[in-house]
């Protein structure tokens, strides 16, 4: 039975945050033979975001902090906003290892809730991840909130959702669906991810899509397909080559989309956001998608890809997010670890 009133609320990624979690590079096998560059992107990422708000990083040690800490002053970056945190990772894709911060209904508290992380069912070395969520919990002193469904701890990741902040949802069947390939939660249907949904993250409505665009290897996260942008307005790609192995996936969802009543009764606005040309690196079609644009108090990061496409996508995110600088980040080596600015960053709501 569903509790009709929930206990929490997940805000939306334009809220205000007090902070931005981020994990420093120092995985080689996720860029391989394009590591060095890499140092170099995240520097624009933290000098962006810590002038609106911390940034709170994740290092491997005392001397992998200090690697980072000359890399940031190289790049210019004001460390007034920026704190460290020593926690030896397997990966940086904090948005999909670290917790979902809830704001409690009852009182002003940021609770987390703390999924289990399995590493997208699909690698083995996930282990020192999946303490990411007791970490920050520990240490910024936040309750935690363990997802529990038909007795099992529920594996969930942040980048498989994206929230309007006023309850509700967008995910995928075939993330969150498939029997068969990466499997996240045995034999769950969509009415149990909806239970869990409304009873941990306060969701009152779920839009279902299809497919995710191809080469990710997520198995259809969201957020390189469809992000909300307001409470009654998300942003979808679109492909215009109909020869494009993304081009039916796209229509289709737009037209699920496009049929979707949201609670108070009125229509979702879908914006179309293009897709750029495939980037293709040693063979491998890669997720390159301006979906995983990141929210902060300042900018709006969008993810480029030395595109004709990159200034149009830039120009419809000005249109929308006319309160924040929107901005470009090279992310053609960045989106060879299969992931790009959304899926590395984790927005901490600030109290109420």
């Amino acid at each position: 039975m569903r509790n009709k009133k929930p206990n929490y609320r997940l805000p939306a990624e334009w809220e205000n945050h007090e902070a931005t979690w981020i994990g420093w590079p120092h995985n080689r096998e996720d860029w391989p033979g394009k590591f060095t560059p890499i140092i170099w992107v995240y520097c624009e990422i933290v000098k962006k975001i810590a002038e609106g708000e911390k940034v709170r990083i994740i290092v491997e040690s005392s001397e992998h902090k200090k690697k980072a800490i000359r890399a940031l002053k190289d790049s210019n970056t004001d460390l007034t906003n920026v704190e460290f945190f020593i926690l030896k990772t397997n990966r940086g894709w904090t948005r999909d290892s670290g917790p979902i911060f809830v704001k409690s209904k009852t009182s002003s508290e940021l609770n987390l809730v703390s999924f289990k992380f399995n590493a997208w069912a699909k690698y083995n070395n996930y282990k020192k991840d999946a303490h990411l969520p007791g970490f920050i919990s520990k240490k910024m002193n936040l309750k935690s909130i363990k997802p529990i469904h038909k007795n099992f701890h529920v594996v969930l990741e942040a980048g498989s959702i994206d929230s309007n902040g006023d309850g509700v949802l967008l995910t995928t069947e075939e993330c969150l669906l498939d029997p068969k390939v990466q499997v996240r939660n045995k034999d769950f249907s969509k009415s149990d991810y909806e239970k869990v949904f409304h009873d941990y993250l306060g969701i009152q409505k779920v839009i279902w899509l299809g497919k995710g665009i191809v080469g990710d290897d997520t198995h259809g996260h969201v957020d390189d397909l469809c992000r909300f942008v307001s409470k009654d307005k998300v942003a979808l790609v679109q492909e215009e080559n109909s020869k494009d192995d993304n081009y039916k996936i796209l229509k289709e969802n737009k037209e699920r989309l496009e049929s979707v009543i949201l609670p108070d009764a009125s229509k979702l606005e879908v914006i179309d956001l293009p897709m750029p040309s495939p980037v293709v690196f040693k063979g491998q079609r890669l997720p390159a998608s301006y979906a995983n644009f990141y929210i902060s108090n300042s900018y709006i990061l969008v993810p480029t890809f030395n595109d004709v496409k990159d200034k149009a996508a830039i120009g419809i995110l000005s249109e929308i997010f006319s309160d924040r600088k929107v901005v470009g980040i090279h992310a053609v080596d960045l989106v060879w670890g299969l992931g790009t600015l959304h899926c590395l960053t984790h927005e901490q709501p600030l109290m109420d």
